[in-house]
């Protein structure tokens, strides 16, 4: 497994994730767990919620593993995540509002993002310029140093496109996204197509356009990040839904649900243009705000 810092809401999911695992492999009941662990239900509650924010403690975790019969190296694995917990360079960001901090958090553990994008440009992918009318538009009572903050923490959060090991992100972008300006200026425009096309021809980086011609895909009611990590077991792998709203994000981390999301996705790709037609796409739409 992985020997990098797990920071935040990520390490909390891995650990959920495999202490639920050793739950249902030893066939116990939460309170037949929390009894031969001595700790309360409340507290075998708590470390199965990610979202939770109360602190991990090792020996808690410890107890909850050996109660299930862990092997030495399944303990190792989980005492490890909690061993490296650490705040992300975005906490207390006043540019970063506090439902962004699970995405930030498994952008960088993440192995793959991959986006479909059917109203504006993802965040990873915009100009500075373009993010700054973005949030003007959405937040029209803001007052500049607030946007200001907002559109650093933005350029900061793409910073993770340059980490080693390699972040791949796969992105589907409607045409549309492609037409709407931010706001009134086309040089805006203009200058953020150029970038996505730029992007595109990175090897981390795959840009679809859904064209017009292709109609309803697929999961086209609304914008959508699948963030993923290929592992070999429970305390490793990492596969995360977020529906990005106004003032609010939605995580979903369910089997169920996130693989219900990347069915969605692959059909959307699949009906997407190619990525070498996604360039000339990206051209055309480019020659409108000439």
């Amino acid at each position: 497994m992985s020997t990098r810092p797990t920071v935040g809401p990520a390490g909390r999911v891995l650990i959920a994730r495999g202490l639920q695992a050793l739950r249902k492999r030893a066939g116990l009941t939460q309170a037949e767990w929390a009894k031969a662990a001595g700790c309360s239900v409340g507290t075998v509650n708590r470390y199965l919620d990610w979202q939770d924010r109360a602190k991990l403690t090792l020996p808690t975790v410890r107890s909850l593993a050996v109660a299930c019969g862990a092997s030495r190296e399944e303990r190792d694995a989980l005492e490890q995540l909690v061993r490296t917990q650490e705040d992300g360079w975005w906490v207390g960001q006043p540019g970063v509002p506090a439902w962004m901090d699970p995405l930030l958090s498994f952008e960088e553990y993440a192995h793959y993002e991959h986006i479909y994008a059917n109203h504006l440009v993802p965040g990873l992918l915009q100009t500075p310029d373009y993010a700054r009318a973005l949030y003007r538009a959405q937040e029209p009572r803001a007052t500049d140093d607030e946007i200001e903050h907002r559109v650093q923490s933005r350029i900061k959060r793409q910073a993770i496109l340059e980490r080693t090991p390699t972040l791949h992100v796969w992105c589907v972008v409607d045409e549309s996204v492609l037409r709407r300006r931010p706001d009134d200026s086309s040089a805006v425009m203009a200058d953020q197509i150029d970038h996505l096309h730029t992007l595109a021809q990175r090897p981390n980086v795959d840009v679809q356009v859904m064209p017009f011609s292709a109609g309803h895909s697929a999961g086209s009611g609304g914008h959508y990040l699948i963030l993923g990590r290929d592992g070999t077991g429970d305390a490793d792998a990492m596969s995360v839904v977020y529906l990005e709203l106004h003032r609010r994000g939605i995580y979903l981390d369910t089997p169920d649900d996130v693989q219900a999301y990347k069915l969605m996705f692959d059909y959307a790709r699949s009906r997407a243009a190619d990525t070498s037609t996604s360039l000339r796409l990206l051209a055309d739409a480019r020659q409108e705000f000439a």
